[in-house]
């Protein structure tokens, strides 16, 4: 059984962890809010954007052609990790790397080369030997994403994909934030931008279709040489104020629950002091009481 002294010492050890705990459950709360206003702010304008470039990539001649838009082989691939530089965050980076291995194991045949955005994606696929082409430290450590980083990471994008054109298809793994206690791990494909695709007949029937038609002032080669890849930085940018977001809300969630967790491990050794000291004490009567009635 231990000592007074060694439960003394658990206890306080087990105080300190939880003023840490609480310390960071309050930095990411304070941090959570200003992420989730930027993630509501930013989602409008990707979607639409997307929306908009996919009707306009439709309605386009067959005979045009444009790198971030034509379709390639199905064999060579690069997937987009954005992962958090820290732990102590819950499941957050190990559903993302689980996914990432997921996308691995569905694409057995496929050649698939990493550009990690983070630590802790990194690390995890550095040490099984995976194939990282590009790799990004830091961005959403700060807790503030900055355009100009996001517009870094797309244009090492592009230009892995366009230079190199044995590339035929990027993915993007993140996590999308949907509230402090929940987000959810999103695959999308990034490249080739996909067209927007007619309506089934039956969705036709159901509801009237709008049909927007634009008028270009620019020849379509100088419009989508400019749109297509501001829409690339404009997904990146959304996936990192997304993943930023999520972070917080998870870190704030895991921290909440171990600062639970220490409260009761408190509470069950402090009854078990007092239960070796009240034990102690009856040995210590007992020898009083016993060297009396030896006397």
């Amino acid at each position: 059984m231990p000592n007074l002294l060694d439960i003394r010492r658990r206890i306080k050890s087990v105080k300190n962890t939880q003023q840490i705990t609480k310390a960071m459950k309050m930095v990411s709360a304070a941090k959570l809010r200003r992420a989730q206003d930027r993630v509501v702010t930013a989602r409008p304008f990707a979607n639409k954007m997307g929306e908009v470039l996919g009707e306009l990539a439709k309605r386009t001649d067959e005979e045009f052609h444009h790198p971030l838009l034509d379709m390639r082989g199905d064999q060579r691939y690069l997937l987009v990790l954005i992962t958090a530089d820290k732990g102590l965050c819950g499941a957050f980076n190990t559903n993302l790397t689980k996914a990432a291995q997921q996308f691995l194991r569905d694409n057995p045949d496929k050649q698939v080369e990493l550009l990690a955005i983070g630590r802790k994606g990194r690390d995890f696929f550095r040490n099984r030997r995976a194939v990282i082409a590009a790799e990004y430290i830091g961005l959403t450590g700060k807790g503030r994403v900055e355009f100009s980083e996001a517009l870094e990471v797309a244009r090492s994008i592009i230009k892995l994909y366009t230079e190199d054109t044995a590339i035929d298809k990027v993915f993007l793994i993140y996590n999308e934030f949907k509230s402090v206690l929940s987000q959810r791990v999103v695959l999308e494909q990034l490249l080739p931008v996909a067209r927007a695709k007619e309506p089934e007949p039956e969705v036709k029937t159901q509801q009237a279709v709008t049909l927007v038609d634009y008028i270009y002032e620019q020849p379509p080669e100088e419009m989508f040489g400019r749109l297509l890849p501001r829409l690339i930085e404009t997904q990146i940018f959304r996936a990192l104020l997304e993943s930023v977001a999520s972070e917080h809300g998870a870190r704030m969630t895991a921290m909440d629950s171990a600062s639970k967790n220490a409260s009761e491990l408190i509470d069950s050794l402090t009854l078990n002091m007092n239960r070796v000291r009240q034990a102690a004490i009856t040995n210590e009567i007992i020898e009083v009481v016993s060297g009396a009635a030896a006397l």
